[in-house]
């Protein structure tokens, strides 16, 4: 028996939900109680900054992504496949669920190449092996994803085997990917915002596009956006929602959340 893909959720969880008092390994555990399909990416950008700054490593910015040297990318590696991951996968593990934490570079499943020559080691996705993820869904375990790539493609002599890649648009990809049912990003805001703050329930791939442009949608939000827009080429379902909200993700399943849809138009 194969798992059907196009009934799998995508769950970006970011810094948001990984407070003390959340709920969303909760929700992922029930949710995997009662036969849902889940795969979860994740980030951990503000802790990379921390350790960072315990390194004495400055953090240097471009159009919200992280400029990658050697050292950074030692850090970014240790505490996103590491730290990050381990904490979420013991969190769901605990609550009775069952997880395993993998990386970008286990089994190839997220092949990159550098991205951007200023950006330093960042890399952007080129395939997903989808391989591993199909095994460990069959066998029953919510796949935790930390956004480290394989370099493999374009790779030069003297560059590092790995590659930082942003959580949001590996999220994307993987659902492209999958053919996933939903994307759902868990953030610390409440949605997608016009230019006066106000919530937009819901926004076509055009009008997206065009609170990008017009820079009404910046900073983090743009990879989100992105991935959003990535992923509709297969996705039924992309939604970006508030992840600080009890149970915010199980009220999304069940079709009671806030937040933003992008669709395709």
């Amino acid at each position: 028996m194969s798992v059907e893909l196009n009934k799998v959720t995508v769950i970006k969880i970011g810094g948001a939900a990984l407070g003390s008092n959340d709920t969303t390994f909760e929700d992922i555990v029930h949710l995997q109680q009662q036969g849902e399909l889940l795969v979860v990416v994740h980030g951990g950008g503000n802790l990379i900054t921390e350790w960072l700054a315990k390194h004495g490593i400055a953090t240097q910015f471009v159009r919200g992504e992280r400029v990658t040297d050697k050292a950074t990318l030692e850090v970014a590696t240790a505490v996103l496949a590491g730290l990050v991951n381990k904490e979420i996968v013991a969190a769901i593990n605990n609550s009775g669920g069952r997880a395993v934490g993998i990386s970008g570079v286990d089994g190839a499943l997220i092949q990159s190449k550098i991205k951007n020559a200023e950006l330093g080691y960042v890399g952007e996705v080129v395939k997903v092996d989808m391989a591993l993820l199909e095994s460990l869904l069959q066998a029953g375990y919510v796949p935790v994803i930390s956004p480290v790539g394989l370099h493999s493609l374009a790779k030069p002599d003297d560059a590092p085997q790995m590659l930082n890649i942003n959580g949001d648009l590996v999220a994307g990809d993987i659902a492209a990917a999958i053919g996933a049912e939903r994307l759902i990003f868990l953030t610390d805001v409440a949605g997608i915002g016009d230019q006066s703050g106000k919530l937009l329930p819901r926004l076509s791939s055009s009008e997206a596009e065009a609170l990008m442009a017009s820079g009404v949608a910046s900073g983090g939000m743009i990879p989100k956006i992105k991935a959003c827009l990535r992923a509709l080429a297969t996705t039924s379902t992309t939604r970006i929602i508030d992840g600080r909200e009890p149970h915010a993700l199980l009220r999304e399943i069940e079709g009671q959340g806030g937040g933003t849809t992008i669709y395709m138009s």
